[in-house]
């Protein structure tokens, strides 16, 4: 723009300088990796934290509890979208006007953290069993401790706020005393109890595994059939039933096979067979009607017949031999009924082991009286032993082994086909590809395996009312609220169908099960002198003191008689400890203590973890808390997905496809990360990938463009300015009812955790709601109107607004740049956009008339801005103010909308024109837009020197002959101001 002189002086002015520009030190280019860190340090010097609870003090207490993840690796991704969700949870929470506290805490036993330092003994070949107990868990403690204190560092990289300075961790000595008195209720109650039954087993990791430690992956299995001749007599004379199994090493555990009475059996006998097959011409064979064929096929018969039905009320009498009978296995093998049995794959058959499977153990023990009944002895052998070898409860194969200590597949199963084949008792062999239960953490497969463990019993009476730990568990679920709402039921039916909780692992680093059996009764020691003795030496010096030189007189005192009583040596299970953290962190910590609604108070408290936990913490804790307390430790349980690469594979080192967030941190910023989480479907897996992260990054611009330019128009705002609600014009008053109904939508949203709603609705509000059509119609007010300008003046209130709101409920979300933005409009030294809350926006904001209105006026702007498009592409008009269209309108409706209102203005022209009628064929249209047409047409009159608007006008006002009117009043008032400002 050029140098002009007015008639009032003859010094040159610049019209540039007249302008009311955006003045901003907001930078369009973020910088977020280096100014994050300014800011977190900024947030520990004025006590950001300490602060929140304090402004927090006396209000409801919404409470998320934190799942701690284990102290034993850098973060991956899973855990930052974990983290950041909870920190968003928190945070509004915080602004909602609760006092959301959030204290983080670390899971520090078990076998993921002892895993390493294992690995580290391997390494160096030392013996981990000739190094003191204390020793060792020393080292655990100290590898966890380490651990904690780099992922406190990453997680607070992401944004999260919280206790950092005093987290709660398992291994402290208060949390060990604590969790030892938990054990210590249920030992109380009765609910402990030492019982002998199949449970998973790593032979790798030498120790029991719950559910939760378990995954399944392909693994390829020996798979046979194998005939038990059943005793004579019943017309079944030399005939067997088949059974199929993938796991021939348990043959020897046999003790049963269990049918169903809904199947139909018949028997069958081999009419064709080729020379040397295993089944033989003259088999006799009873098998299931539904799989007949698929067994013959398998076995390769060339030809069977049907001989007659075998009834369910005839194989309950029967008993069959041990195909193992010439290798010592002299004893009958019963057929029990079981609702296990279906006839969906193999022989309609289940061949029972007791020791190896969780239905075989159960049909077995509920049948033990009519076992002992028919003479048949119910107890289980210990077939197996720890290391995966065979034992002497099974001869002939004493010393095999089923797995080996590197997890491989060893001798046991081909010994035992071998021995049947031998017997005559093997009729097919083959392989078979299935899912197979493995460690999570060594990645190889487990065993079920028959072995003194401890257990708290799921249905056994707690109290003299008959009430159960399955029943209080029920009745928790029912009155918890889940989000999504699927969680409930998945969790409800896990827990209808679990069987009772393994506690015990043999292992070293971890709460001891603190309690003392007598020798020869087997009962439980339930003294209170004794366990308080436990838990105060806990308290002083951790679990530690459990195995050191002489604890077990210590504890027992002068009262009972060392000799008689033998101590447990088993470690808790990891899934009791992280169960019982709300019993040392919620109940024991002075700044949470939430009162809930059970106990006549309206405070609540959230868990929230990944949808894997609805067998792992949300089930412990809730089967811990329910077993001592009788309600759940929650009020509402939320649970998210797994993340996934870009094309919906799990992420993995061999396919190079994790994205990890330390890396997109340190090229993107925190704050990018945390847009992704809130702009997914956190309920469902989540994808990321190089280029998901540049879609986030590119959206976060925008967002922080729309923030940029209110900074900028926002420059040297004064209360003075304010203009009232009723003084506005329509266009502010529209924004008004916006951000009305934006409040409402937010505050909905952030109390249902329904985050991407949220987002999405901010985002369009900014980019489409605010960069295209407020800021885009106000830009020519906010730049050239009069300083005194109402339209100017209100458009600067509502920005002030927009500002204040937008800037507080993207607050959660955005927690640093909305910091930034906060602080560059209002710079303090211990200011923070986080210590406010919500903004509350007033009822009368509402106009919905306003707003039907304003709705129609957009859509005949849309197709005005649409004519312009084909214009200016076709290079008739440079800009849209060189155009002054004529918009026909023959909707009644919309004509009736446009009343009083300036159509050049909200269409950014020059001038327009507004006819009643269809308007010409040729006109301009939208399909989804009835009853509006455009005809473009150019703009008359001269181009405005500062505006750059072509009007008749330019030239009527004297003193400033290239500008119009509006622009000559902007100019006096500019030059008065500066003229004032000079005189000071």
């Amino acid at each position: 723009m050029s140098e002009h002189t007015s008639r009032s002086g003859t010094e040159p002015l610049d019209y540039r300088d007249t302008l009311f520009l955006p003045k901003t030190d907001f930078p369009m280019r973020a910088g977020l990796p280096q100014k994050e860190p300014e800011i977190l340090a900024r947030w520990r010097e004025i006590g950001l934290y300490e602060r929140l609870r304090e402004d927090a003090r006396g209000r409801t207490k919404y409470l998320l509890h934190d799942g701690p993840p284990y102290a034993n690796g850098n973060l991956h991704i899973g855990h930052a979208l974990n983290k950041i969700l909870k920190d968003v949870v928190t945070r509004s929470l915080q602004m909602l006007g609760y006092d959301s506290n959030y204290v983080p805490g670390w899971d520090c036993h078990g076998l993921p953290i002892e895993w390493k330092i294992e690995e580290q003994y391997r390494a160096k070949g030392l013996d981990k069993d000739a190094v003191p107990i204390n020793e060792f868990r020393r080292q655990c403690r100290e590898f966890a401790q380490e651990w904690v204190k780099i992922q406190s560092a990453e997680f607070q990289r992401l944004g999260v706020i919280g206790d950092w300075a005093d987290p709660y961790l398992t291994m402290s000595f208060g949390a060990e005393a604590q969790i030892a008195r938990e054990l210590m209720k249920f030992a109380a109650t009765g609910q402990l109890y030492r019982g002998s039954k199949p449970v998973m087993w790593s032979v790798v990791e030498k120790t029991a595994l719950a559910e939760a430690e378990v995954e399944y992956q392909d693994y390829q299995s020996d798979m046979i059939w194998v005939k038990f001749p059943v005793q004579s007599g019943h017309g079944l004379d030399a005939a067997s039933i088949v059974i199929w199994t993938t796991t021939p090493w348990t043959i020897p555990g046999n003790r049963a096979i269990s049918f169903s009475s809904k199947i139909a059996y018949g028997l069958y006998e081999v009419t064709a067979a080729a020379e040397g097959n295993w089944a033989k011409v003259g088999d006799r064979l009873i098998l299931a009607d539904q799989l007949a064929d698929s067994v013959f096929k398998q076995a390769k018969v060339e030809a069977y017949e049907r001989r007659g039905d075998v009834a369910a009320s005839l194989l309950k009498q029967l008993a069959a031999e041990h195909p193992l009978r010439s290798l010592g296995y002299s004893f009958w093998v019963p057929l029990l009924d079981g609702e296990h049995v279906t006839d969906d794959a193999g022989t309609g058959f289940v061949h029972t082991a007791p020791g190896h499977g969780t239905d075989d153990f159960e049909i077995w023990t509920s049948s033990e009286q009519s076992l002992r009944a028919r003479g048949i002895d119910p107890a289980i052998p210990f077939t197996v032993d720890a290391d995966g070898f065979l034992t002497k409860d099974a001869p002939g194969f004493e010393g095999r082994r089923v797995i080996t200590d590197k997890g491989d597949k060893g001798d046991a199963n081909e010994s035992v086909i071998k021995a049947l084949q031998a017997a005559g008792m093997l009729i097919a062999r083959g392989r078979l590809k299935h899912q197979y239960p493995h460690s999570w953490r060594s990645k190889k497969p487990v065993i079920y395996r028959n072995t003194p463990q401890w257990f708290i019993a799921m249905d056994r009476d707690i109290d003299a009312a008959g009430d159960t730990l399955r029943h209080r568990a029920l009745d928790a679920i029912e009155a918890t609220r889940f989000v999504p709402q699927s969680g409930q039921n998945r969790l409800r039916g896990m827990i209808e169908n679990r069987p009772d909780w393994v506690i015990s692992r043999q292992r070293a680093w971890g709460v001891p099960i603190a309690v003392f059996i007598h020798k020869e009764s087997a009962e439980v020691l339930r003294d209170e002198t004794v366990n308080q003795r436990i838990a105060e030496a806990f308290e002083a010096e951790g679990a530690d003191a459990w195995f050191a030189e002489g604890a077990k007189a210590r504890f027992l005192g002068n009262d009972f008689t060392a000799d008689e009583w033998e101590q447990v040596t088993d470690i808790l299970d990891v899934w009791f400890d992280s169960g019982s953290t709300h019993a040392f962190v919620l109940e024991q910590r002075p700044d949470l203590q939430p009162k809930r609604a059970f106990a006549g108070g309206e405070d609540r408290v959230i868990y929230l973890e990944g949808t894997d936990q609805h067998r792992g913490w949300f089930h412990s804790s809730l089967l811990e808390s329910c077993g001592t307390r009788g309600h759940a430790p929650y009020d509402e349980v939320v649970t998210h997905g797994f993340v996934m690469d870009e094309e919906g594979r799990k992420m993995s080192k061999s396919l190079g496809n994790i994205t990890a967030p330390q890396d997109v941190i340190k090229q993107n910023g925190a704050d990018i990360l945390r847009l992704w989480v809130m702009s997914s479907d956190y309920e469902d897996d989540l994808k990321i990938g190089p280029e998901i992260v540049k879609a986030n990054a590119d959206a976060y611009r925008k967002l922080r463009n729309t923030v940029r330019y209110l900074l900028g128009g926002l420059a040297g705002f004064e209360a003075s300015e304010r203009v009232a609600v009723a003084d506005m014009p329509e266009l502010e008053r529209y924004m008004l009812h916006k951000l009305w109904e934006l409040d409402g939508q937010v505050r909905e949203g952030y109390g249902t955790f329904d985050y991407r709603r949220i987002f999405s609705r901010l985002f369009n509000f900014c980019t489409i709601e605010l960069s295209s059509v407020y800021f885009d119609i106000r830009k020519d007010a906010l730049y050239c109107d009069p300083l005194s300008s109402i339209r100017r003046r209100a458009c600067r209130t509502v920005m002030d607004q927009l500002f204040s709101c937008l800037t507080a409920w993207l607050a959660p979300m955005l927690a640093f740049t909305m910091e930034e933005a906060w602080l560059a409009r209002f710079p303090s030294t211990d200011g923070s956009v986080h210590l406010r809350v919500f903004p509350e926006v007033p009822g009368d904001w509402r106009d919905d008339a306003l707003n039907d209105k304003w709705e129609k006026i957009r859509q005949v702007r849309r197709v005005v801005t649409g004519a312009l498009e084909i214009e200016r592409a076709a290079k008739a008009i440079g800009s849209s103010l060189e155009a002054a269209p004529i918009v026909y309108l023959s909707d009644p409706g919309l004509l009736g909308a446009m009343e009083g209102i300036d159509l050049a203005e909200i269409s950014i022209t020059s001038d327009a024109t507004l006819k009643e009628g269809d308007g010409p064929d040729d006109a301009y249209r939208l399909p989804d837009v009835v009853g509006v047409a455009v005809v473009p047409a150019r703009a008359e009159g001269r181009k405005c020197a500062r505006s750059w608007k072509i009007s008749p006008d330019v030239g009527s006002d004297p003193d400033y002959p290239d500008i119009t009117p509006r622009d000559a009043e902007a100019v006096r008032e500019w030059r008065a101001l500066q003229m004032s400002a000079a005189s000071v």
